[in-house]
């Protein structure tokens, strides 16, 4: 880890922008790579779906998260489109609800969960128990029976415990489950140590070189009630390189190709995982879906040639990039305060009415972000800020460099782009703050998917047990 052990933010001082960072041309533009398709500024205010942030706080306050509908839609059909021979599995650990659900089944895609939870939620919205994918390290027995019961399409194995688990429910059940095996190919994607997924000391899937993911394979072939469909491997998160794909689908096929030989069992299936990168910062320079089918459908197509194999029906999971840039996170500014460091330097906090409790990426994972001001245009010459959030810790930084204008005040607005990933689903009640709501814009019409939490939904699960207080 790069950061101090009490917190990246405790490690050393600067207030240089970063390399990456440039001062634009214009503070009151938006970059729009980073920004959903609909996003654009209007006399200085922001707007998606046709509405104007400023209207939207007004309606349903700040913080708030603002998903672009059509943006997602977009999205969705772009990687079904490119990825038109494969199945495509929408990440709902990045961000699930029961509407996005339903569309991510009207846009024809598959559904991933990986907890009793986002099974949950997908039994109730409603979507096709064979178009789900069931992920998970530790699935618990009652998850695996609620997962059989509805028909989940594909369960992916991580473990030989889950293998005598399923074993044991399928007989008691009278029903078959289809897996596949999640392995380990030895490949560390290029990016943070803590989302990188298939080097092997690590806690997820059968590893490859140790012989585990065979003698997996060899354990659910003599298992009656279990239906071997394929490997499924993932090499991490946040990737824009396509040469760790080549390298883990070569091992993978090659475990393919013994399966198919030593086990005997020819598998239909290949998970090549996913994890496809977006555009947080100008820093980040994300592939087209096109240009990524051609070239992970190259890989697979021409090791299987190699191999004398035919290739296998194919799966991807593009992660945050459907969802990541779909939503942008609206504050309201509180507080502005310069703060004199050592050597004459100056830095200009902005604190805003959110913070770690709605975004912990930053704070978790040291992530970059971008912002705007997001309720009216100005002149003023730009300051280099970082904004932060109202919490009662010192690494509660919400971006940690953005050129701002230098007149902001409290209640104006900002915005920050590419938070649909992981912000609201790993959201928290840290100093019992109230999640914000997700609420859904499109042609001028904007719905809550889901509502911001209150005092009493906190309350709710306090128990109020032992004595009262006396006065």
């Amino acid at each position: 880890m790069r950061a101090h052990e009490a917190g990246w933010a405790h490690a050393a001082v600067s207030v240089n922008a970063p390399a990456w960072l440039r001062e634009p041309a214009d503070v009151n533009a938006l970059t729009p790579q980073l920004w959903s398709s609909t996003a654009r500024k209007v006399d200085g205010v922001l707007e998606v779906g046709g509405i104007r942030v400023t209207d939207l706080v007004a309606e349903h306050g700040s913080p708030a998260y603002v998903l672009d509908e059509a943006d997602f839609r977009s999205r969705a059909r772009a990687f079904r489109d490119a990825f038109r021979e494969y199945d495509v599995f929408y990440a709902g650990k990045a961000f699930l609800c029961t509407t996005v659900a339903r569309w991510v089944a009207e846009e024809g895609l598959c559904l991933d969960v990986c907890s009793g939870g986002e099974l949950a939620v997908a039994e109730r919205a409603g979507f096709p128990a064979e178009r789900l994918g069931f992920h998970g390290n530790n699935k618990s027995v009652a998850e695996l029976a609620r997962a059989v019961e509805l028909g989940v399409g594909r369960i992916i194995v991580d473990s030989f415990h889950e293998i005598h688990r399923l074993a044991d429910l399928t007989r008691e059940l009278g029903r078959t489950a289809r897996v596949l095996i999640r392995v380990t190919a030895g490949v560390e994607a290029h990016t943070h140590e803590y989302i990188a997924t298939a080097h092997e000391d690590q806690k997820f899937g059968f590893s490859i070189s140790s012989g585990d993911a065979l003698a997996a394979a060899q354990q659910i072939r003599d298992t009656p009630g279990l239906e071997l469909l394929g490997l499924h491997s993932h090499i991490g998160s946040q990737i824009f390189d396509s040469s760790g794909f080549e390298v883990a689908a070569r091992r993978v096929l090659a475990l393919h190709a013994q399966i198919s030989e030593e086990v005997g069992v020819v598998l239909p299936e290949l998970d090549l995982g996913g994890g496809f990168g977006i555009a947080y910062t100008t820093q980040d320079d994300p592939s087209d879906p096109a240009q990524l089918a051609i070239e992970l459908t190259k890989i697979v197509t021409e090791e299987c040639k190699a191999r004398d194999l035919d290739v296998p029906r194919l799966s991807i999971e593009p992660g945050r990039a459907i969802v990541g840039p779909a939503v942008c996170t609206v504050y309201e500014v509180g507080t502005v305060k310069a703060v004199e460091l050592d050597g004459g330097a100056v830095r200009t906090y902005v604190s805003v009415d959110g913070g770690m409790s709605d975004n912990i990426r930053t704070a978790l994972y040291d992530a970059d972000y971008s912002c705007t001001l997001a309720s009216r245009s100005s002149d003023a010459p730009m300051l280099l800020s970082r904004v932060v959030g109202k919490h009662c810790e010192a690494g509660d930084i919400v971006v940690k460099d953005e050129f701002l204008p230098g007149d902001l005040v409290p209640g104006d607005l900002l915005a920050v782009p590419g938070t649909g990933a992981y912000c609201r689903s790993m959201s928290s009640n840290y100093n019992h703050a109230l999640r914000p709501p997700v609420v859904a814009v499109r042609d001028g019409v904007s719905t809550v998917l889901v509502r911001r939490e209150t005092e009493d939904d906190l309350l709710r699960l306090d128990t109020g047990a032992g004595a009262r207080m006396e006065d």
